[in-house]
């Protein structure tokens, strides 16, 4: 089995993703009583050409990232009202869990087989590495939705990049940009 840069299956679960009412205040938690860091924060995304459940939508969110060993933690924070699938993810779930991430090497093959299965799509968008991520809806079925994550170069590089900063953190600059 091929792995990604940090140690993960190319193809398996890489990220646990978890909505949260204050970014900082979350990343703080996390540092402070998990020892997980450094966080890698984007105060706004929307996504490159976004959609939401077929239609166009520039719903702003905050992110970050982080390492805890291998799995990539991934917090983040509503910046609008607008309607997107990190709000519908706490209006059906609440604030915490919202989606598992999974590495793809053949994008469309495998948003065709999870439409196959009934698995309609949320969210949709192309990221600024160049790759594209997709939110099938599986809530159904998982505690949460799944994205799917086109494991392009230039993706797997910024995750290993991650990786290998906490590797050797040493609990100073716990938050740092994503660029």
């Amino acid at each position: 089995m091929s792995l990604l840069g940090f140690g993960q299956p190319q193809t398996g679960v890489f990220q646990m993703a978890y909505v949260v009412e204050d970014i900082d205040a979350s990343m703080r938690q996390w540092i402070e009583q998990l020892k997980v860091g450094p966080w890698f924060l984007l105060p706004h995304f929307t996504g490159v050409d976004p959609t939401f459940r077929g239609g166009p939508t520039d719903a702003d969110v905050a992110l970050a990232m982080a390492h805890a060993g291998h799995m990539l933690v991934e917090l983040i924070a509503l910046n609008d009202d607008k309607p997107s699938v990190w709000r519908e993810g706490v209006e059906r779930l609440g604030y915490g869990f919202h989606h598992f991430g999974v590495g793809t090497l053949d994008y469309d093959a495998e948003l065709a087989r999870h439409r196959d299965q009934g698995h309609d799509l949320a969210f949709e968008c192309a990221v600024p590495t160049g790759g594209r991520v997709a939110y099938v809806d599986t809530t159904a079925e998982l505690p949460g939705y799944l994205e799917l994550i086109e494991m392009d170069p230039a993706t797997d590089a910024a995750f290993t990049r991650f990786y290998a900063q906490s590797l050797a953190w040493d609990g100073s600059d716990p938050i740092r940009p994503f660029a």
